[in-house]
């Protein structure tokens, strides 16, 4: 289903983005990839077929307006930005909220703002989005991150409600934790923690399927998607 098809990776320099890039390339997509450092993505590019680099800021409107100009028309669109500092509401760093904010959810906001009606136009297309576990439920030292991935999970919702009997396909993908520069800021234990290229045949798989979301691994994923069975003690926010 990928070969020959026109895929926009944003968020394609690092992580799940960069093996997803690698992934798609492999089974014949054609590929634009999208981040904000050129030199990241520049690198990336010399390991792919032809793709096409199109740094981007999805904080920026007028930088992703630019960019979705550059890009033209796509097939499908995958949202893979990740931007977390680990933080406590009593450690609360409201510069790094807002970024947080910006690029997890309202970057979302920007780019499909210019790639869902021209899927709808032409009744197809292929959205994913990727979520997180910690979108579930609050956690403990997820403040901005928790919340930000939440509001793309509800988005998907939205979006998968809307479009369902189209032809535009949405899916949302909520991984767990994931060996990248961002878990490195983790100074706790991970549970079954991934590899990039790991969680990236955990999405690849997915996006073959006709399902509209996937939770991972199995059974970690179970503990967030069962969370209002299980006391909230077990995410560490006490006995009430």
């Amino acid at each position: 289903m990928f070969d020959g098809q026109r895929y926009w990776i944003i968020g394609a320099s690092e992580g799940l983005g960069r093996a997803l890039a690698m992934a798609l390339d492999a089974r014949g997509a054609r590929l634009v990839i999208s981040a904000r450092s050129r030199d990241r993505l520049e690198e990336l590019a010399k390991t792919l077929s032809d793709p096409l680099v199109v740094p981007m800021d999805v904080t920026d409107r007028v930088s992703v307006a630019q960019a979705a100009s550059e890009v033209g028309q796509i097939d499908g669109v995958i949202y893979c930005v990740g931007l977390y500092q680990p933080m406590t509401a009593q450690e609360w760093n409201a510069e790094q909220v807002e970024a947080m904010c910006a690029a997890n959810f309202t970057g979302a906001v920007h780019v499909l703002g210019h790639v869902v009606p021209d899927f709808v136009s032409k009744n197809a297309g292929h959205i994913v989005l990727i979520g997180s576990l910690a979108g579930f439920r609050g956690l403990p030292g997820a403040i901005g991150y928790g919340a930000s991935k939440a509001g793309l999970m509800h988005l998907a919702d939205t979006l998968y409600a809307d479009l369902r009997h189209s032809g535009v396909k949405v899916q949302l993908m909520n991984p767990g934790f994931i060996k990248t520069r961002l878990t490195e800021k983790n100074d706790f234990a991970m549970p079954q923690l991934m590899s990039a290229e790991k969680a990236a045949g955990t999405v690849m798989r997915a996006m073959e399927s006709g399902r509209f979301q996937t939770n991972f691994p199995a059974p970690f994923a179970w503990l967030f998607r069962l969370r209002h069975l299980v006391p909230r003690w077990v995410f560490g926010g006490g006995a009430k």
